[in-house]
């Protein structure tokens, strides 16, 4: 932690000092070291396995990848990974958990290279507590990966024990009741490091702007690495996650079809005792062994599990209570909802170093079981949208059984992957993947719902990068993904059975750096299509339809920079045109003009982040921007663009590190997305201030 404020450095040749008390060093030419400035040494990896699951130059990757790295996580204050949503070209958020990556919505994250998402559900939002990277690879990963949607996948590296002692206690205030504390120790345990521990404790609470809205979150992570003899490492990981969100403060409110909001940004259609709380737990083991020089493997197992409970009052549509024309209220919905999930995933790699090839040849298996307890009351009195009135009585409903079901799914994958250096200059990249999906079904209010699913399919993916120059460093790719549609979709659609989800992409960029490598920029240009979209059907919630295909096209520019010895920058642009293609249901209607465009799809995007150091008083500053253009919500109504700034003051005293976070500077207030008529456009935080300060010891 110590070098956040003070590490900088010029990005600069500078000479080596030679011994000059003899004749023979007097005479010896001198080599040179090329000191990299604080963007492209703490911002930037130069390596990845996110791209090809074997580490890799990210220049000899064929498909755009960022990587966030933990010195930009903590210079930006990101507590969630909405926080960091401006610094991934073509990410924006979607609807609470899920995100927007190059027009389509994903939902599904990996944990160290594997599935097991213990966040896994709607309002749940993986915080960065004990996250060391977190890394985006764009396009379908299906030839890595599996079954997944086609604009991308994130994954999160956790943060493991370190060979030298980490010890700190980090305290943060802030306002609307705002309070942490996180207690941090690793380090090894005997003599040699051979064996090494690492223990987090973390916890924090909240309150917002909108009415009767609390945030609780509690993190307890543990882990443990043996080096078991020169060649072996065994990491196992342990952790346990409890997050409460009283009064649902993810849901939306209501607006016109021009993006206007029908009430005041605190109303919420929830009363005080709504909540959604998440419980879960993770276990994480990976062996990783040198076999001979040229051969290592690893296999990793992880067991999530995880159970949701969501009480909360749900809008369900625009009312109006005084007949004078004028919707004033909306009508609610009380849902009582329990959601249980449990898992495990095997992930095995051996890598064969051949000289100019390296071979990959893999597996994974995930099991998932998913129960699915939904109850709900038609009975809650319509909400003002003016003068709201909390005074529901819960105990008063009558509650109908509305799903009862649960659903069994596993996958099997098997993958081979060649890097072959054709030269010193052009690497290609070349592989494949069998897929192997089947899920089980089973409905407990009526067996006769119940429902056997089995797919397959095969990924694959073939690309090039060439090293024009030690500045430009162009690539090209093409790769496919497959998703299949679940068995519980195929009963709850209207219109199925349905053909799995089908994408491919064509992908071409460029990686450069000049100035002496103080800027790297990377362009790419991306063509998807995907084929056999379900989506929910807005007339149902509860129900899917096919709308066929969708294209998703555009460009993306990311910028690493020392501008000076001091003054660093990172900016993101992406520019997506995502639009429905073909529809498959004579039911949605399209209007004139671009209203053929998927949901909460930006056309352009713009994240900004850049810090000054000020070595005197050992601190710096920071200043972020995020610009989102117009979306469209399920329903067709717009979502209006913003733009919020944040600002940070961060300073070191001794084995002190304090740090001061504006969020939101100017108090925007706006919708990061849309969901749907009914619920409306989901609220971007107000302005926020997060004060910490962390002592090493």
């Amino acid at each position: 932690m110590k070098y956040l404020t003070l590490s900088f450095s010029l990005a600069l040749s500078m000479p080596l000092m030679a011994d000059t008390t003899t004749s023979e060093s007097t005479d010896q030419e001198l080599d040179t070291l090329v000191v990299t400035g604080r963007a492209l040494s703490h911002y930037k990896e130069d390596t990845t396995d996110i791209g090809t699951r074997t580490d890799t130059d990210i220049d000899k990757t064929p498909q755009s990848v960022q990587v966030f790295t933990s010195t930009l996580i903590e210079d930006q204050a990101a507590h969630q990974v909405t926080d960091l949503y401006r610094s991934i070209s073509g990410v924006s958020q979607d609807n609470v958990s899920t995100v927007t990556f190059r027009g389509f919505h994903q939902d599904e994250q990996l944990y160290d290279g594997m599935r097991g998402n213990p966040y896994k559900g709607f309002f749940t939002i993986p915080q960065l507590t004990n996250v060391e990277e977190v890394q985006a690879i764009k396009g379908p990963a299906g030839a890595l990966y599996g079954a997944g949607e086609p604009g991308g996948v994130i994954n999160y590296v956790s943060k493991k024990p370190t060979y030298d002692s980490e010890n700190f206690i980090k305290l943060g205030t802030g306002n609307k009741g705002y309070r942490s504390a996180q207690l941090s120790s690793s380090g090894p345990v005997n003599e040699d490091a051979s064996q090494r521990y690492r223990i987090s404790l973390y916890k924090d609470e909240s309150g917002s702007y909108r009415n009767n809205v609390d945030q609780e979150n509690q993190n307890i992570d543990l882990g443990y690495a043996w080096d078991i003899n020169d060649d072996s490492t065994l990491t196992v990981q342990y952790t346990n996650i409890d997050q409460t969100l009283y009064g649902a403060r993810l849901r939306g409110i209501p607006t016109d079809d021009e993006g206007n909001f029908l009430a005041d940004d605190s109303w919420n259609a929830n009363e005080p005792g709504d909540h959604q709380t998440l419980n879960a737990e993770t276990f994480q083991a990976k062996l990783e062994q040198y076999l001979n020089d040229t051969v290592s493997w690893d296999l990793g197992l992880r067991y999530y599990k995880g159970e949701e409970t969501q009480q909360y009052h749900e809008s369900r549509g625009l009312t109006d209570t005084d007949s004078d024309g004028v919707d004033d209220a909306v009508n609610r919905q009380y849902r009582d909802q329990l959601r249980s999930n449990e898992g495990i995933s095997l992930a095995s790699n051996f890598v064969f170093d051949l000289g100019n090839h390296t071979l990959l040849v893999g597996t994974d298996y995930t099991r998932n079981t998913y129960d699915y307890l939904y109850y709900r009351s038609n009975d809650p009195d319509a909400l003002s949208l003016l003068n709201p009135v909390y005074d529901a009585d819960v105990s008063s409903y009558t509650l109908s059984l509305n799903q009862d079901n649960q659903t069994v799914s596993q996958q099997l994958g098997v993958l081979v992957q060649d890097q072959w250096a054709v030269t010193n200059r052009l690497d290609l990249v070349a592989g494949g993947r069998f897929n192997q999906f089947e899920e089980e079904f089973t409905d407990y209010r009526n067996r006769s719902n119940d429902a056997n699913y089995s797919d397959h399919g095969i990924d694959k993916r073939i690309g090039a990068t060439y090293e024009w120059s030690d500045n430009i460093k162009p690539y090209a790719s093409f790769s496919t993904g497959y998703q299949p549609q679940s068995a519980s979709d195929q009963q709850a659609s209207s219109g199925g059975p349905f053909d799995p989800e089908e994408s491919q992409q064509m992908e071409a960029g460029v990686r450069t750096y000049w100035l002496n490598n103080r800027l790297n920029v990377n362009f790419a240009l991306y063509h998807i299509v995907r084929e056999n979209v379900l989506q929910e059907d807005p007339d149902d919630s509860d129900k899917m339809i096919a709308i066929g295909k969708v294209r998703s096209q555009g460009a993306e520019i990311d910028l690493l920079a020392d501008i000076t010895d001091r003054w660093v920058a990172n900016v993101s642009y992406a520019y997506n045109d995502t639009i429905i293609k073909e529809d498959n249901d004579d039911g949605i209607q399209f209007a004139a003009g671009d209203s053929r465009r998927f949901s909460n799809s930006p056309l352009h995007q713009l994240g900004v982040w850049t810090r000054y150091d000020l070595p005197a008083l050992s601190s710096s500053v920071s200043v972020g921007a995020e610009y989102v253009s117009q979306q469209y919500n399920r329903d067709h109504q717009k979502v209006k663009p913003y733009t919020v700034y944040d600002a940070t003051w961060q300073t070191r005293i001794d084995d002190w590190t304090l740090q001061a976070t504006i969020k939101n500077l100017t108090d925007e207030i706006y919708a990061t997305s849309g969901f749907n008529r009914n619920i409306g456009s989901n609220l971007g935080e107000r302005r926020r201030i997060y004060l910490s300060a962390q002592y090493d010891f």
